[in-house]
């Protein structure tokens, strides 16, 4: 799919301003499981059967910084391309206010040696990061201009979704690839769903934790700096989103293939407000 961010700009879409993230619910810490299946593919010679699982959890606030474990297993089938399992790990830890951010990844493919993907990234000033990897490589280098972490940029979704803005651009540092890159995106935010409509939903998504809590249909997707004018994405991510920042219905988009990412377990995890111990 191809979205073009030039045109939507070029057709005068506002992107609004964006609600002050402190406003908005605390997130919520949870571990959730979601299983994957192939939900399209494109070409003959694509992916014609895929299975996996995604295991992430999440604890954190605002004064003690934010800790993620993730986990992906994704086994692709394909008459041309045999089977092929990757396994990706990543563990990360985010300061409340946004100033630093530890990665460290592991990936394997198809019995491939492991790559590693080991940093930090700190703000050392108010328009730039500087980056210290240990692996790939051991390295220093400064990345300029505005640029936030996952769960900065998360929060501000959801404060520009209560807002009612549809539309937010970021330019988001990861710590993916080798380090690196850095990922200009846009979020589209759907129409707030009604927090009673949950007859339909998964069980998993029943959760009492979910019950009276407003979610939001959004699609990210990622662009990378190769050109300009019309860019497609690297890869899309869309899902529903609570305002407590946990997900369900995901769908992953690599653009050959796209992965559907149902929730199997959700569990909820202590909770530590700020300033309780």
């Amino acid at each position: 799919m191809k979205v073009c961010l030039g045109t939507l700009l070029a057709l005068g879409v506002s992107l609004g301003p964006v609600a002050a993230a402190s406003t908005v619910m605390p997130l919520a810490p949870h571990r959730v499981v979601y299983d994957l299946t192939l939900l399209a593919s494109k070409g003959s010679r694509g992916v014609e059967a895929a299975r996996g699982r995604v295991a992430f959890s999440f604890t954190g606030n605002t004064c003690e910084g934010y800790a993620l474990t993730y986990r992906q297993v994704t086994v692709l089938e394909g008459g041309d391309i045999g089977q092929r399992t990757s396994d990706l790990r990543t563990t990360t830890f985010e300061d409340g206010k946004g100033a630093s951010f530890t990665f460290k990844t592991e990936s394997t493919f198809s019995g491939a040696p492991a790559k590693l993907v080991d940093g930090q990234a700190e703000r050392e000033a108010a328009d730039g990061l500087v980056v210290r990897t240990r692996a790939p490589k051991r390295d220093r280098f400064s990345l300029d201009g505005e640029v936030i972490f996952p769960t900065e940029h998360l929060r501000r979704i959801i404060a520009a979704a209560k807002a009612g803005d549809t539309l937010i651009e970021a330019r988001v540092f990861d710590g993916s690839d080798d380090g690196r890159q850095i990922y200009d995106t846009l979020a589209i935010i759907g129409r707030q769903k009604g927090a009673d409509n949950t007859a339909s939903l998964e069980e998993a998504a029943r959760h009492a934790a979910l019950k009276d809590i407003s979610r939001w249909p959004v699609k990210i997707s990622y662009f990378t700096k190769e050109g300009e004018g019309e860019r497609t994405p690297r890869y899309q991510l869309s899902f529903e989103l609570y305002e407590n920042g946990i997900s369900r219905d995901l769908v992953l988009d690599y653009g050959d293939f796209s992965l559907k990412g149902e929730m199997k377990t959700l569990e909820m995890l202590e909770t530590h407000p700020c300033g309780v111990p």
